[in-house]
């Protein structure tokens, strides 16, 4: 289990094939297990790197403040400690927050950016329904099993979660070996709260995909659209009838949307 220290903390990180790198920054008490359907088709073309955000996975969860900016200095830390000097970067829902941080703070560092079902924050953004949010308020307090079963609503729709329904809570209990503590968990959802990037969007300067589905509870696809409005020559791609949990929904189609977005992005590519 590979770790290396990064300002304050012990770092998780997973290092797949090889190639341009690929950065890859998980959701709100998410693990590198969140990208398990994208990484063994992303690394066949490129150096893929996942991690677990400060406060979640296998990484250090200190009782300090967290911010998406300290967890965009600690990306940047890890891409130092791996000797990557820039990379593509995807980042999905709290990870889409840190990936914008990244690209504000450290341009030189991204070549390109995915933000998947994530928003601006602020008061520009547009929240989930007061219904939606109370659930998410009382995941963390649920069992393993409960709340397994009440995200699935959350993630999916309807007709997906009737199809998988018994996959989809197996996957929910193997990532929740990796939950993180009550505090670490409640300092990551501050630092999501605290989140606006509206009024510095212009300024990311990096071809920008932006990528939701359109039925996404959580992150109301409204907020891909300003994140597209607001980027300049920003690409939206919105996926019918999928949730937040499109890298699990739409896998193989959502993959694809982001392997042609790189691919006319590398180094070296004539768009």
């Amino acid at each position: 289990m590979p770790k290396v220290r990064v300002n304050d903390i012990q770092l998780y990180y997973e290092v797949h094939g090889q190639g341009e790198p690929l950065l890859l920054i998980v959701g709100l008490g998410g693990s590198t297990r969140g990208w398990d359907m994208q990484i063994p088709t992303f690394s066949r073309e490129y150096q893929v790197v996942a991690f677990d955000n400060r406060g979640s996975g296998l990484s250090d969860k200190p009782a300090t403040r967290y911010t998406t900016r300290l967890f965009a200095d600690d990306t940047a830390g890890l891409m130092d400690a791996l000797g990557i000097a820039s990379a593509h970067v995807y980042g999905q829902s709290m990870g889409g927050f840190i990936a914008q941080e990244l690209a504000l703070s450290y341009p030189q560092r991204v070549r390109t950016l995915v933000l998947g079902s994530t928003g601006c924050g602020g008061h520009q953004a547009v929240a989930a329904s007061p219904g939606h949010l109370i659930l998410m308020a009382s995941l963390s307090t649920l069992s393993p099993e409960e709340a397994a079963e009440k995200n699935l609503s959350l993630l999916y729709s309807a007709e997906f979660i009737a199809h998988k329904r018994e996959e989809l809570i197996a996957r929910s209990l193997t990532e929740a070996e990796l939950r993180p503590p009550l505090h670490a968990y409640a300092r990551q959802v501050q630092a999501a709260l605290r989140h606006n990037t509206y009024d510095r969007l212009p300024q990311i300067r990096c071809p920008t995909l932006v990528i939701s589905g359109s039925d996404d509870n959580v992150m109301p696809p409204e907020n891909s659209s300003i994140l597209a409005e607001r980027i300049p020559n920003a690409e939206l791609v919105v996926l019918p009838k999928a949730g937040h949990g499109y890298l699990v929904e739409c896998t193989d189609e959502s993959n694809a949307i982001v392997l042609d977005f790189l691919r006319r992005h590398r180094s070296g590519s004539i768009d």
